[in-house]
């Protein structure tokens, strides 16, 4: 049997998961050393709802088999499991080990979800839970497995039969609280609002976040098509309050330098953009509203990152496709590790009028001290 690689996290890194920034703190670590060593890990929770032709909801309950090691006999969420490592993990990744378990474990494929959405993280003891919500016909069928549950009990349920779920039976605390928060909410809202934030038909002011570690060509790229359709574009500098890390080596008037510098160059005009300053605050359920009081009003917002693109979507704000080129070579994570192995390559993905501020800024000095401290640590 091939070995489970979890993917791993130390405690202190958590609060980046916040955030969005996945891959740069995780690491691999075999299934059965991760629980042995008590190490934190990621896992997934998915709770699917179905709607009856008479409007009413019904929510598919797993009950845990009587063999499980840990709350054996217990009632929680739809489906849960472990998130495997990968380089590059990302939310698109996460939420795919989420429909794959909800596969294993009641028998509903991957396009039978009509509507898949990213909710929250919450904090389990060792476990970090990425929480989704989807949506399935409510004449799928459903196949319990024999191995991991309780055939019998884990099935769909009426909301009244939920609520008598949640008070009478043994039920795991975190999910018993997400299945009430569903209860209290009008949930179909939410996906309606992912629905109808497609159709915007609004051109006049777009969001672009980015972190500008440095600015590269990619980033250039995305701005000069975005505003081929928008008559302002606002710009939010991501983890402004972070510098002198290896992932975030420039400050963020370093960083707004990059980008005044290269679209003065490129004939843009000032009034064509702004330039916002965006702290993190380590709040996935709190951060739009925290973008929305720092940059205004604005009617769309372009990003590559499904972290953004999913906290902004399932608020209904308009999300317009992703502009992608050469993202293997146009990332500020493959500039700065070419910058220290002292490959000249890098200059060829920077504007010549960023290299110049770089060097000017001991940039690439800064970075091949940075590295080195965190090789010695």
């Amino acid at each position: 049997m091939e070995k489970e690689i979890l993917a791993c996290i130390d405690e202190e890194n958590k609060i980046f998961l916040q955030s969005g920034q996945i891959s740069k703190f995780i690491f691999p670590m075999e299934r059965n050393e991760a629980h042995d060593k008590k190490i934190s890990h990621l896992i997934t929770r998915f709770f699917i709802i179905s709607i009856t032709p008479e409007g009413k909801l019904l929510y598919l309950v797993q009950k845990r088999g009587k063999n499980k090691k840990s709350f054996p006999g217990y009632f929680t969420d739809s489906s849960s499991g472990h998130v495997n490592w990968e380089r590059n993990l990302n939310l698109n990744k996460i939420k795919k080990d989420a429909l794959r378990e909800l596969e294993e474990e009641f028998g509903i494929p991957p396009n039978a979800v009509q509507r898949i959405l990213f909710y929250d993280i919450y904090t389990e003891g060792l476990e970090t839970a990425y929480i989704f919500f989807g949506i399935v016909d409510q004449n799928i069928k459903i196949n319990p497995n024999r191995d991991e549950l309780d055939v019998k009990f884990s099935k769909f349920y009426t909301t009244e039969e939920l609520e008598d779920l949640l008070e009478n039976e043994k039920y795991i605390d975190y999910s018993k609280e997400t299945w009430r928060k569903i209860l209290n909410t009008d949930i179909l809202s939410l996906f309606k609002k992912q629905k109808e934030s497609l159709h915007s038909k609004k051109h006049n002011i777009s969001l672009f976040i980015g972190r500008f570690q440095p600015l590269h060509h990619g980033h250039i790229h995305v701005i000069k098509n975005i505003l081929k359709s928008y008559t302002k574009l606002k710009i939010g500098i991501g983890s402004s309050q972070i510098s002198h890390s290896l992932n975030d080596p420039f400050t963020k008037e370093e960083r707004k330098a990059f980008i005044n510098a290269a679209l003065k160059k490129r004939n843009i005009s000032p009034n064509r953009y702004e330039i916002f300053f965006i702290p993190d605050i380590f709040d996935a359920k709190k951060w739009v509203n925290h973008v929305i009081s720092i940059v205004g009003d604005f009617d769309s917002v372009f990003s590559n990152s499904d972290w953004v693109r999913a906290l902004f979507f399932n608020r209904g704000i308009k999300i317009e496709k992703k502009i992608t080129i050469f993202q293997k070579k146009f990332n500020g994570n493959n500039i700065r590790n070419l910058i220290i192995k002292n490959d000249k390559k890098w200059k060829t993905l920077v504007p010549k009028e960023v290299v110049k501020l770089i060097q000017k800024f001991k940039g690439t000095n800064r970075i091949k001290s940075l590295y080195t401290k965190t090789v010695k640590l």
